[in-house]
């Protein structure tokens, strides 16, 4: 009998973890496939295939700069938004310690870039968090204040991972560039969804993944100004103009280079993921009580919904919604095996049972209208159940 209500249960298959990775678009996948076996090739080879190889990382290159508004050898491929947000603050600081060993970053990075700036500072870096309001937004007056004659390099977010905040990168960038300071920002996630051009938003460094726009897992892009020093974390054979030795994902860059593609095309897909987040969001704050919203209602990534379900603790959520054939998230999703409280709603001062009990929703091309019918059919009844057997839930103490 358990058996069966689990198989009822578990009918549908809603796929709502669009943050943490994107299915491989089929145009993308067909795209790829004749790299693997048939034009194949090491792209610093002397020989045709060689060549070849070489054409086709850079025709991506080009492709892939004058989505940002970037010069094509600007663009140096990685393998992953870790890597480019390690190169960004680990080679920024190593090239320009002469001139200083200030860093500052936002209190709500991906966790990446905080580690990262967490290990500088056991090589003699300084890093000041800037915090943040209620709704995520860095504070520019703390910013203009934390720049020091010794800051070297400001590394703020673009939208962020868990609850979709949109900063106001041009005028950081602005900011940065009156004083003479690097600014990198982490667009992993506002990457193909929001309009980039990193001349006029002043953008010095900017990390974008393939994985979050329906591309191939391992790949990924650093974008560095012409003329920025920048120390690579790999030595080896020169590749990537010397800022990255290591022999070129030649499929998977294609497969970047698809995806970017499709995204420059795809104009429609922002204005139907916006209503079926707005949806979503009305919905669930209409249906449950004690439910609030994380993060700006308008100045967001248009496929999150980050929602804190008060006395209701997100990791049960999480797994009754899995039964239920809905997958989502209680936060970034390369820590969500972390038990710690998020460091990003704790950022905005939510309490430690309030972000525990907070999940994340995000949507993607296939989401569909009736995707958001049936979480809002049957979600009310799950967070009516588990309230009644949390210990968080004042009512039952009493």
């Amino acid at each position: 009998m358990v058996k069966y209500y689990l198989m009822i249960k578990a009918s549908k298959k809603i796929y709502l973890d669009y943050a943490s990775t994107t299915p491989t678009d089929p145009k993308v996948l067909r795209a790829m496939l004749p790299y693997f076996s048939q034009k194949f090739g090491n792209s610093v080879s002397f020989h045709k295939r060689g060549a070849d190889a070489m054409d086709a990382v850079g025709n991506a290159r080009k492709l892939i700069a004058k989505f940002i508004n970037s010069k094509s050898f600007e663009i140096i491929f990685t393998s992953s938004a870790t890597e480019s947000n390690n190169m960004a603050l680990k080679g920024i600081a190593w090239a320009n310690s002469h001139k200083g060993k200030h860093i500052i970053i936002s209190s709500i990075e991906h966790d990446c870039v905080l580690n990262a700036a967490e290990w500088l500072k056991t090589q003699g870096f300084e890093i000041t968090k800037l915090p943040v309001d209620k709704k995520g937004f860095v504070l520019l007056k703390y910013l203009k204040n934390s720049i020091r004659k010794d800051t070297i390099l400001v590394s703020i977010i673009h939208g962020n991972n868990e609850i979709g905040t949109i900063q106001n990168i041009r005028e950081i960038g602005k900011i940065c560039r009156k004083n003479n300071v690097y600014f990198h920002t982490d667009a992993a996630q506002s990457f193909g969804k929001i309009s980039i051009d990193v001349i006029k938003d002043n953008i010095d460094l900017l990390t974008a993944s393939s994985h979050k726009i329906y591309g191939p897992l391992g790949a990924a892009l650093l974008y560095k100004r012409s003329g920025i020093p920048i120390t690579p974390l790999l030595n080896g054979g020169g590749h990537e103009q010397n800022f990255r030795s290591s022999t070129v994902n030649l499929p998977a860059v294609i497969g970047f280079k698809k995806a970017v593609e499709i995204c420059s095309k795809n104009k429609n897909g922002t204005e139907k993921l916006t209503k079926l987040r707005d949806k979503l969001i009305k919905g669930i704050i209409k249906k449950i009580p004690d439910t609030k919203l994380n993060g700006d209602l308008k100045q967001r990534l248009q496929n999150n919904v980050n929602i804190t379900f008060s006395f209701v603790e997100g990791e049960s959520l999480l797994l009754e919604l899995n039964m239920f054939g809905i997958y989502v998230s209680t936060g970034s999703a390369c820590s969500s095996n972390n038990l710690s409280p998020s460091h990003v709603l704790m950022a905005l001062g939510k309490n430690p049972e309030d972000a525990h009990g907070s999940i994340r929703f995000s949507l993607g091309r296939l989401t569909k209208e009736s995707d958001i019918d049936y979480v809002l059919k049957v979600l009310p009844e799950i967070v009516k159940r588990l309230r009644k057997l949390s210990p968080f839930n004042r009512k039952n103490t009493v």
